[in-house]
């Protein structure tokens, strides 16, 4: 089984001529400025066109924002997740009233195969998940200090960055940091999925959603630093858990390009970013990236920077996290 890492070591990566981190950016890297290639025309649609981006410099953190941390700042704030908040009947026309309780989704994993093409086989709304009770009331935090926070819908993850002083990486921003400066490699560290036989982030072994092998030493999340850094010093950049950009959704197709790189591209527009599937519910999404510990080789393959999906803003997860930035 992999081992956590000393989270109070610093591999910290300072451009020379940047300045040196301040108190409270101990734990963050230095992403030097570049113009890299993002997205894929090799995977899913909705990565391509993989086109050229030009970034500036920013401060990301190593890892994602973990269960302790978010505790400080609910402790700090007394800020109460919309997981652990009814939902306002009027978002959500026609919603029955059992479901208009605090809830969150949850990963329920089924004792045999079932048919991929219905997620409800495996995703379940539960009311009492939230961040404190990642698979329901009945289970807690005990242990998982150190693992990601989960259950936190995006005005949460704002709530929080605003408490420390950060922000959201964008889409662009985030996958830069990713690659590590490996432009065009299909995962975070290279082209091979398990070099020499090595897991390197935490996904799914076995036939998803009813087998999970383990073979990573996990079935859920893993503690931040479980799996080696990036070239850039960052930490599970692919696998343990989603995580949130500021970016509005759109697909890539929808860029408009020309013979030069988008310079610090923005994403998407917010009345775009709804759903056409739930024309009734128009929930406005952002992009998350990276995958999941749920990311199998024959379901999911996001497990990979280019990878991208659309996320309600009103929906938490047992799945995605987040990290943050600091722009120079």
């Amino acid at each position: 089984m992999a081992h956590a890492l000393d989270l109070n070591s610093s591999a910290t990566k300072v451009n020379p001529q940047h300045a040196t981190p301040k108190p409270g950016m101990e734990k963050m890297v230095w992403i030097p400025g570049g113009t890299f290639l993002m997205g894929s025309d090799k995977h899913y649609p909705e990565e391509a066109p993989a086109h050229h981006v030009t970034v500036e410099g920013f401060w990301i953190d190593q890892y994602t924002v973990t269960n302790e941390e978010f505790r400080r700042f609910v402790e700090a704030t007394k800020y109460v997740t919309s997981a652990e908040r009814p939902p306002n009947a009027a978002d959500y026309p026609g919603a029955k009233p059992e479901l208009l309780v605090p809830a969150s989704v949850v990963f329920q994993k089924p004792p045999h195969r079932v048919d991929l093409r219905d997620c409800h086989n495996w995703w379940t709304y539960i009311p009492g998940a939230n961040w404190r009770h990642p698979e329901g009331p009945a289970s807690t935090l005990r242990g998982r200090g150190n693992h990601p926070v989960v259950h936190v819908a995006y005005e949460g993850v704002e709530a929080y960055a605003h408490w420390v002083g950060k922000e959201l990486p964008t889409e662009a921003e985030w996958e830069f940091a990713a690659r590590g400066g490996l432009d065009g490699a299909e995962f975070v560290w290279g082209d091979e999925l398990t070099p020499g036989g090595k897991h390197m982030a935490n996904t799914w072994q076995g036939e998803f959603p009813w087998q999970n092998l383990q073979e990573d030493g996990f079935e859920g999340t893993a503690p931040v630093g479980s799996f080696p850094a990036n070239s850039y010093g960052l930490y599970e950049m692919a696998g343990n858990v989603w995580e949130w950009t500021t970016d509005w959704y759109q697909e890539h197709s929808e860029i408009s390009h020309s013979c030069c790189a988008s310079f610090n591209p923005k994403g998407g527009e917010r009345d775009k970013s709804y759903d056409p599937a739930t024309p009734a519910i128009q929930i406005p999404r952002k992009v998350m990236k990276g995958g999941s510990y749920l990311c199998a080789p024959n379901y999911c393959r996001r497990y990979r920077p280019a990878a991208r999906m659309a996320q309600p803003i009103d929906t938490s997860t047992c799945h995605l996290g987040f990290r943050c930035i600091i722009r120079a």
